[in-house]
């Protein structure tokens, strides 16, 4: 079968639901990880044919993508911070923000003019992707990443070692109390990040289909009565093992940047900083904890 008859078939679709650069950014994308081509050799070679064994993977990414599975889900991998990570239905996929969220970290550490090894904990990891591109960035950090689910651990794995990345995984609920018994009191951080689950349940409706029918919503979803439970477990966590002088850094929920001053505030921490993304979003956060 010619390539530019399957780019047709693609278009006639999906062009209703997606539009038409998306979906010829769609096919960019299996053409890469499919054929190891570019889709300019359409352009090069109007010819261009593919096996019927190949016509089949194009064939099954098309129905998925139909059925609003997410790209990345159907290749099983994305980019995040220039790095390769694999994907499945029990991580997020990582996004633009929060890449701001790690260049935020990253500038704060390097532009320090103390040049020391920095123990950071990543709580919530999923795919890996902040601890491993901070790890990767910043090669005198100490690395933790903790998750409470073993599948999206496994996948965090992977991508360590995909990305040569020496991280210290852990299997723990921040929101059980008896979580300590995993990490000890004496085991205390300079950098506490997180980007937990902080879409609440009255905004379902701003989700695409793609994203609900898909990502796992444990990852997701907050109730509308405590939408920053995830943030105060963290806080709390950080009374005892955040160093003092250390950082914590939030990935939030757009609309509740001053609640989360407020809720920093609260447990005593200084020098709070509510920054927006590229899109003007109060998007991320940073707070020190200080001698009382």
């Amino acid at each position: 079968m010619r390539l530019k008859a399957m780019l047709k078939q693609f278009h006639s679709v999906l062009d209703e639901n997606y539009g038409k650069e998306e979906v010829n950014a769609f096919f960019d994308v299996l053409m890469e990880h499919h054929l190891n081509d570019k889709r300019i050799q359409l352009v090069l070679n109007p010819d261009y044919s593919i096996t019927s064994a190949q016509e089949q993977l194009f064939l099954n990414a098309l129905n998925d993508l139909n059925n609003h599975i997410p790209i990345q889900y159907i290749i099983g991998e994305t980019e995040f911070y220039g790095l390769p990570f694999k994907v499945s239905k029990y991580t997020l996929i990582p996004r633009s923000e929060t890449e701001e969220l790690v260049s935020f970290i990253i500038e704060d550490v390097t532009s320090s003019t103390v040049e020391k090894s920095i123990k950071i904990l990543d709580i919530g990891t999923g795919t890996g992707c902040i601890a491993i591109s901070l790890a990767n960035n910043l090669p005198e950090a100490n690395v933790h990443a903790l998750d409470v689910s073993e599948d999206a651990l496994r996948v965090a794995k992977e991508n360590a070692k995909l990305n040569e990345a020496t991280i210290e995984f852990i299997h723990d609920d921040i929101l059980n109390p008896s979580h300590a018994v995993l990490i000890s009191v004496s085991h205390t951080f300079d950098i506490i990040v997180s980007n937990p689950p902080y879409v609440r349940n009255l905004e379902k409706a701003e989700i695409k289909p793609n994203v609900l029918e898909n990502e796992p919503h444990l990852a997701l979803f907050v109730d509308d009565e405590n939408p920053l439970q995830f943030y105060k477990a963290i806080c709390e966590f950080a009374q005892i093992h955040l160093k003092t002088g250390g950082a914590l850094y939030f990935e939030i929920n757009e609309y509740l940047g001053q609640e989360m001053v407020q809720l920093l505030q609260g447990f005593g921490f200084k020098s709070i900083q509510l920054k927006t993304d590229i899109f003007g979003k109060d998007r991320m956060i940073k707070a020190v904890k200080l001698v009382e």
